[in-house]
Formats: C-alpha cells, sequence, structure tokens
C-alpha cells in the first residue's frame, strides 16, 4: 500500500483498526464491543480450559470428517464432469444452484433426513465444502491438454490409471484451490450446523456467551475461529504455490 509515495506495509491497517476498537471498547459506546484487549485476555484464558478442549474436538471431528467426504465426493464428481460432456450436462446446473443457493435454509432439510445428531453436523458441512470443490475439479480437467489424454491412452492406461496419473496430478492446483475454499467454507457451516441441529461444540459456547452477554468471551471464541480460518487459508494456498509447476505440464 502506498500513500503519498510513501509505502506502508499492510499490517498498518490493522493496527489502526485494532486501536479503534480498543478506543471504542473503552468509551462503553456499546457493550457489544468490548475492548481489544480485553478479548485477547479472554483467548488466552479459554483456550487452555478443558470445556475448550472439549468443544474443539466435538468441532474438529465433525470438520475433518464432513471435508473428507467432499473431497472423496467432490474430486472424482469434478474430473467426471471435466472428462464427460453428458455427465457435466447432467450435474453442472445442480452444482451451480447449491453453490449459489443460502444453504443455511437447506440445514433443516438435512435435520428431517439424518435426524438430531452429529451425522447432520457432518453432512452440513459437506454440504458447504463439497460443491466449489467440484467446481475447481471441473476447472482444472478441462484445462488439460488433449496430448496428455492421448498419450494415455497410446500406452494402453485403462481408466484408473488415467485418473490417477493424468487427471488428478495435472488438475492438482485446481483441486488444491477447491479444496482450500471449502474448507473455509466447511468453518461457517460446522458452526452453523451446531448451532441449529444440536447446541454442541463452539455451537454450545457461542450459544452460552451471547445468552450471558459475555462478549468479551464470544468475541475471543469468534477469533480463535478466525484466526484458524486464516492459517489454513494460507497453509493450503502455499501448497498451492509449490505446486504451480504441475499446471505448466498441461500446456
Amino acid at each position: 500500500m502506498v500513500i503519498g509515495k510513501i509505502r506502508v506495509p499492510l499490517f498498518c491497517s490493522l493496527i489502526i483498526w485494532a486501536a479503534l476498537w480498543e478506543v471504542v471498547g473503552r468509551s462503553g459506546a456499546s457493550f457489544i464491543i468490548p475492548p481489544l484487549s480485553a478479548v485477547f485476555a479472554r483467548i488466552v484464558e479459554i483456550v487452555p480450559t478443558a470445556t475448550f478442549a472439549e468443544a474443539l474436538w466435538i468441532t474438529g471431528k465433525a470438520f475433518l470428517l464432513g471435508n473428507a467426504i467432499a473431497i472423496a465426493v467432490g474430486v472424482p464428481l469434478g474430473v467426471i464432469m471435466g472428462r464427460s460432456i453428458i455427465a457435466d450436462r447432467v450435474f453442472l446446473p445442480w452444482v451451480n444452484l447449491f453453490l449459489s443457493a443460502p444453504l443455511t435454509a437447506l440445514v433443516p432439510v438435512i435435520m428431517v433426513i439424518f435426524g438430531l445428531g452429529e451425522t447432520t453436523i457432518v453432512m452440513t458441512v459437506v454440504l458447504f465444502a463439497v460443491w466449489i470443490i467440484v467446481l475447481d475439479a471441473r476447472a482444472g480437467v478441462r484445462g488439460i491438454s488433449p496430448s496428455l489424454v492421448e498419450m494415455a491412452q497410446v500406452f494402453g492406461a485403462n481408466p484408473w490409471q488415467a485418473f490417477g496419473k493424468i487427471y488428478i496430478y495435472a488438475a492438482l492446483p485446481e483441486i488444491l484451490s477447491g479444496i482450500r475454499l471449502g474448507m473455509i467454507r466447511a468453518v461457517k457451516g460446522v458452526v452453523i450446523g451446531q448451532l441449529l441441529v444440536s447446541i454442541i461444540g463452539f455451537g454450545r459456547l457461542f450459544e452460552l456467551y451471547s445468552s450471558r452477554f459475555l462478549m468479551e468471551h464470544f468475541w475471543a471464541l469468534l477469533f480463535v475461529l478466525f484466526a484458524f480460518a486464516f492459517t489454513l487459508n494460507e497453509v493450503l494456498a502455499w501448497l498451492e504455490r509449490k505446486v504451480d509447476y504441475y499446471a505448466a505440464a498441461r500446456h
């Protein structure tokens, strides 16, 4: 960021916003916004507790399982859509529909099908994550050079070998991009599922803090989730950059 020919580091804007938050919090203008220093103090207080560890275990288990299912379904479906015109015409309208739909409104439908329990929360994570994974895998496969596919056919590769050796590797940058975006969406999905379906995990803590107006605790937990989502995004983005050389081999 350049201001008046002076290069200002981007993190300076965060410092400015943090200072404004602290001033507003200490002014007592709104009980919803506590001082930022108090929020960070609560983070240090609640993270080592057994209650937080239990909520993290419950939430993390649903998050990981839901993402595993989304990846296991989304990547093969995206590859099939990228290689088959018929499959693309059959599934693409539905994928676009669910990607653009207000998915929170569909959680009660999942609740009716799977009941009140962790299965519904896992399926909510899948619902939020899988569609972007499908679209990115499809885009990656459609960008593969036809010569690579023809080479696999010439050397007698069967469909499974072509899937593992050609499509997955050549489309890996887009597949990882879809997984990264899907996991970010899944963070929202797991919290929404725990709030709407069964009040457990981080959803229970959010409900507890908001109902008792413990806004310092509420923001502290929210900051922990923000930090997790940001770290996850950066790690997967770094991994994407490491495999970008695969994209050059497609052309």
